[in-house]
């Protein structure tokens, strides 16, 4: 059969176009989801052991990546350890050193290359739904917004959600409040992010989405359909705890579920972490969380303040139900981004973080720097800490006051070693002033002129 030229010119066209599309596709870079929590404690789900609490889709989602088990926060608050996140470097180096209050100078500067704005050099849709809390001016023009860092599409507070989780009323979408919301926090925020999915981002592109949830951070509220699933509990503030991190795994569950419908999840690279560890006593105050019997909790640099759970799904890249040893710290998150969408790392700045990738399989992450961490505002005199493989050196702040610990053959912190390791205890000590000379030299002096609740001493505009 013979067709007329025209015909099979179009048909030409055609396959050109198809081959065009197809090897668009095969080339199109993965997507990402930063899925982070709020105060959640490394013995928070049931997959890193706690009795309790009931988080079957982490549970399973566990299952199907792999569960990192020396997991990092880069802070022991909530700020810094966002920061790191954005932009692969230490807090006191990026500038936000602390939590963030309303009205301060302290914010992330647009200075810093945050990911969003840097994977958008390479095509990727951005959004951002849920905590911000990276600037004190939120929704005002005296200080960057979600968008000046990079975000297409947000949906965000500056810090928690208010009056409580239920029915907040302090959240802003692209630059407008609003208003009450008939929901609870986490599946209120994972809508907005499904909805995007849906509806709003260039389905032709790649996309990086953050989804910061608020649970499980005091002011603690849950819906009674996860209060109760532990008919058992006595403690009230305890089923409320409790039931508001099944809350938050129902919310992941849900976003997992709608990647699975768009057919996302097997281009997706999906990282699920915490901001810092537990809030409060575990025993009688509003937080409840665990910290898997590590030493210290939110604000401390020990272990229970900044160890945090880590799980990661890249279907075809990593293999399921495995567990990495490995350690890894926020900043890695950016690196392992980058590295993901093909962009390239900046060159004209200190990186912290390493490429978390390598973690993934279980080989160590290069790193030019060790791991540090530095809470002004935490509860002991040790504020400053620094890990390079099994040692963790901490410190207080005028670095005068040191403990030494091998953390992997004891992750409670119980033997402190300075005086039976003095050799190993002299180079850790001389590594960290050495680094922490370096921080400070970097980054903006903010931390000269507040005080140790954030609040400005006096006023610095560097």
């Amino acid at each position: 059969m013979k067709f007329p030229l025209f015909r099979l010119a179009v048909v030409a066209t055609l396959l050109s176009a198809l081959a065009g599309v197809s090897q668009a596709a095969a080339t199109k870079p993965p997507n990402i989801v930063v899925f982070l929590a709020d105060d959640l404690g490394w013995g928070d789900l049931g997959s890193y052991g706690h009795p309790l609490i009931q988080t079957p889709n982490l549970d399973a989602f566990a299952k199907q990546g792999v569960r990192l088990t020396q997991c990092y926060a880069a802070s022991a608050v909530c700020s810094p350890s966002r920061s790191a996140i954005l932009t692969g470097r230490t807090p006191y180096r990026n500038g936000v050193f602390t939590w963030i209050p309303e009205g301060r100078d302290l914010h992330l500067r647009t200075s810093e290359i945050a990911l969003p704005k840097l994977l958008k050099t390479r095509g990727y849709a951005t959004c951002h739904v849920g905590k911000w809390h990276l600037n004190s001016h939120f929704n005002q023009p005296t200080q960057p917004q979600p968008n000046d860092h990079g975000y297409d599409w947000w949906l965000a507070t500056q810090n928690n959600a208010a009056p409580s989780h239920e029915h907040p009323a302090n959240f802003v979408r692209n630059g407008q409040p609003v208003g009450r919301v008939e929901d609870y926090s986490a599946p209120f925020i994972v809508k907005e992010a499904v909805t995007w999915l849906k509806q709003h981002r260039d389905q032709s592109k790649p996309f990086l989405l953050s989804v910061w949830a608020h649970e499980p951070h005091y002011p603690i509220k849950s819906a009674p359909e996860f209060k109760a699933r532990y008919p058992d509990l006595t403690d009230d503030v305890q089923r409320e705890h409790h039931a508001n991190v099944t809350q938050l795994d129902h919310a992941f569950g849900q976003l997992m579920r709608a990647l699975d419908e768009l057919q996302l999840a097997d281009d997706t690279f999906v990282i699920f972490t915490s901001d810092n560890g537990p809030e409060g006593d575990g025993i009688k105050t509003p937080g409840r969380g665990s910290t898997g019997g590590l030493r210290g909790r939110k604000r401390s640099v020990y272990e229970g303040g900044i160890r945090v759970p880590g799980i990661v799904r890249w279907p075809g890249r990593v293999r399921p139900g495995t567990t990495s040893d490995v350690p890894v710290i926020g900043s890695d998150i950016f690196v392992a981004a980058v590295a993901i969408a093909g962009a390239a790392l900046p060159k004209d700045r200190v990186l912290d973080g390493g490429n978390l990738l390598t973690a993934l399989e279980g080989r160590p992450v290069e790193r030019a720097r060790p791991l540090y961490w530095r809470c002004v505002i935490a509860p002991e005199p040790l504020k400053t800490a620094m890990r390079i493989g099994d040692w963790k050196i901490l410190a207080d702040e005028a670095l005068t006051r040191f403990e030494l610990y091998q953390v992997q053959r004891d992750p409670q912190e119980k033997s402190e070693l300075s005086a039976t390791e003095p050799a190993k205890f002299a180079e850790m000590k001389q590594a960290l002033i050495k680094l922490n000379t370096e921080i400070e030299a970097e980054g903006p002096r903010w931390w000269k002129t507040y005080d140790s609740g954030g609040k400005n001493k006096k006023r610095e505009k560097k």
